[in-house]
């Protein structure tokens, strides 16, 4: 929990309008077969969309608060970071394959990240209608409605987000049901918060881009995104990748770590 006696409340304000309005440049674009480029050796798509948004982020955000620090996907690492006590750290399309195939689980991330955690969080998912939002000490909202995790009450069944592969090594032990894939990593946190799902297993590689503003959505709502020491992450450090992961109830953490840790997420 991060310890401070600032209110971010004009904070989450603030990156709520500016992800509103991401997300409107975005959804522009889709369905309208935008340029696409191919990065990281070809491995990750990037479109005319994502550099629209994030151009129109970085603009809103820095101009509001030119003191803070800047992580973006689309924007090239910058050192200086790493001496701000508080950043910006977003995503301007999570999902972008599935924005290119014209499948609407998209969102616009944005985090407002102080000493190493979110302290403002807001994912944006114009082609859904969907918002949500967190601010510390404050609720988590979908759509300006408060959102809690699942039930701690023991299920007979997991109700997970998580690769295939994943899966089948951890049900001969654990009974699993599996959903459909879900291309937005920080959608998939946002539906352990509002409980559709139990908990969701994140392969090792996502970026902080990925997870801060979700992750503060997820901890409002009663749930928690850990390391496979069951620790908070801390984002704004040098390298912006994460191991395994593991989001969910107390519960599905307390289910899910132990074969986790064991290996069946490798």
């Amino acid at each position: 929990m991060v310890s401070s006696d600032k209110n971010w409340s004009a904070d989450l304000d603030l990156i709520l309008d500016a992800a509103r309005q991401a997300g409107e440049i975005a959804n522009g674009y889709f369905r309208q077969s935008p340029e696409v480029w191919w990065k990281n050796e070809g491995r990750s798509p990037v479109s005319a969309a994502d550099f629209a948004a994030n151009d129109r982020l970085q603009s809103l955000l820095l101009k509001a608060r030119p003191n803070y620090g800047w992580l973006s996907e689309e924007t090239d690492d910058d050192s200086a970071r790493l001496t701000c006590e508080t950043l910006f750290v977003v995503d301007p399309i999570d999902g972008t394959r599935a924005f290119i195939a014209g499948e609407p689980i998209w969102c616009v991330s944005v985090a407002v990240v102080h000493e190493g955690r979110p302290v403002a969080g807001v994912l944006v998912a114009p082609a859904l209608q969907q918002e949500y939002q967190a601010v510390a000490e404050g609720p988590a909202l979908r759509n300006g409605a408060p959102i809690a995790v699942r039930s701690e009450v023991e299920v007979d069944e997991l109700v997970l987000a998580a690769d295939d592969k994943i899966v089948k090594k951890l049900q001969p032990e654990l009974a699993i049901h599996r959903v459909s894939h879900v291309p937005s990593l920080a959608y998939r946190l946002a539906m352990v918060a509002d409980a559709r799902i139990d908990g969701t297993i994140v392969k090792k590689d996502s970026h902080d881009w990925d997870l801060a503003a979700a992750d503060l959505i997820l901890e409002r709502a009663g749930g928690a995104l850990t390391g496979l020491d069951d620790q908070p992450l801390i984002y704004n450090r040098e390298t912006v990748r994460h191991g395994v992961l593991v989001a969910g109830t107390r519960h599905a953490r307390h289910v899910l770590l132990p074969h986790l840790v064991t290996g069946a997420a490798g």
